[in-house]
């Protein structure tokens, strides 16, 4: 009977999964296409091979969120978990990428070596699971809302760089956002409810359009069809201190995820237990590994996109499936990618803010 199934493992109506799936890649885009986008500017490649780092970022990024939520045996947690790089690579990356011996190769060379050392140490980073009950549990996912609270902010002010940073607009508009999501989330009914942070984020899109906020340019000249080549930028090359450095990124990593799989365990009602999470770092590890032949970076699951599961209410993990689908779609059609890419930081502010506060709620 349909009562006996795992709301986890609920398979909803297609359309339903579709708008659902693209309500978590919206959600996440802004993050995904941030790391590629401060690393290729900070290396100073040309426009086309940033462009070529974000569409490789958002394709392997499906793959892993499919390997993650879909799973295949041994190795994906299969729960809602939408996968995209960690902002914890950043800074050893520019590090690595800006030493001229290494340069973009090495970054890559570091980040496959990185991805098999997670594969490998992830049944003994699960062993730690016993240090985490629910005080330290509760401690972490706590600490991890608030601190993302900041990043909220940040986007409802239109983004760190902007110069019209603090414009009464775009608080406006992420004021409006915020309401809009609460309130269809606490009187909505049904699907609506289901979906409040996508209405909430296409209205702010309407309104940030009628105050001129929101442009297209990129979208009329971006390519309807883009290629994903496996080490088109060339051989990766292999460098002892860049590897040692990326593989503490992925120790980091696998802590940070550790606390958002039990975050997300205690939202979906679903028992983390070792075998569990053994599986689930192990497709961190999977997709690093995926990031590094495909010439992007380290994967880990998107905080923001947990909050929405708190959000929503929806705990099946094929809405997440649906959103890997989603984004290779977006990886190799760069047209539809900048049409994700005009919705402006400052609505997804609001929605930020939204999903934040429920992480923190958690």
């Amino acid at each position: 009977m349909a009562n006996d199934i795992d709301p986890v493992d609920e398979r909803l109506p297609l359309p339903r999964l579709g708008a659902l799936g693209l309500q978590h890649v919206l959600v996440m885009y802004a993050g995904a296409v941030a790391v590629p986008l401060i690393v290729g500017r900070a290396l100073k490649l040309p426009p086309e091979q940033v462009a070529a780092l974000i569409g490789a970022d958002l394709f392997a990024g499906g793959l892993a969120t499919l390997i993650q939520a879909w799973g295949v045996p041994g190795i994906g947690i299969r729960l809602p978990v939408m996968m995209g790089v960690t902002f914890a690579s950043v800074g050893p990356m520019i590090a690595i990428g800006t030493n001229p011996e290494l340069g973009l190769l090495g970054i890559y060379g570091a980040v496959i070596a990185a991805g098999l050392f997670g594969v490998l140490v992830a049944p003994f980073v699960s062993r730690l699971l016993p240090l985490f009950p629910p005080v330290v549990t509760g401690t972490i996912i706590t600490v991890i809302g608030i601190t993302l609270m900041r990043v909220g902010v940040n986007w409802a002010g239109g983004g760190i760089g902007n110069p019209a940073f603090g414009d009464l607009r775009f608080l406006g508009i992420a004021l409006f956002v915020l309401i809009v999501i609460l309130g269809l989330s606490k009187y909505g009914k049904g699907f609506l409810a289901n979906i409040a942070v996508l209405v909430g984020i296409v209205v702010g899109c309407l309104a940030a359009a009628a105050f001129g906020l929101m442009h297209f340019e990129k979208v009329a000249t971006a390519p309807w069809v883009g290629v994903v080549l496996p080490f088109q930028f060339g051989v990766p090359t292999f460098d002892i201190a860049a590897i040692v450095t990326m593989c503490l990124v992925m120790v980091v990593v696998m802590i940070e995820s550790t606390g958002m799989f039990l975050a997300l365990g205690e939202m979906t009602g679903t028992k983390v237990d070792g075998k569990r999470l053994t599986a689930g770092l192990r497709a961190d590890g999977v997709g690093t590994l995926i990031g590094g032949i495909f010439n992007t970076f380290p994967y880990t699951s998107f905080s923001q996109n947990v909050g929405l599961v708190g959000v929503t209410g929806v705990r099946s993990r094929w809405v997440a499936v649906v959103g890997g689908f989603i984004m290779l779609i977006l990886g190799v059609m760069p047209k539809l990618s900048a049409l994700v890419e005009s919705v402006p930081q400052f609505v997804l502010g609001g929605a930020g803010l939204c999903m934040f506060g429920m992480v923190a709620a958690t």
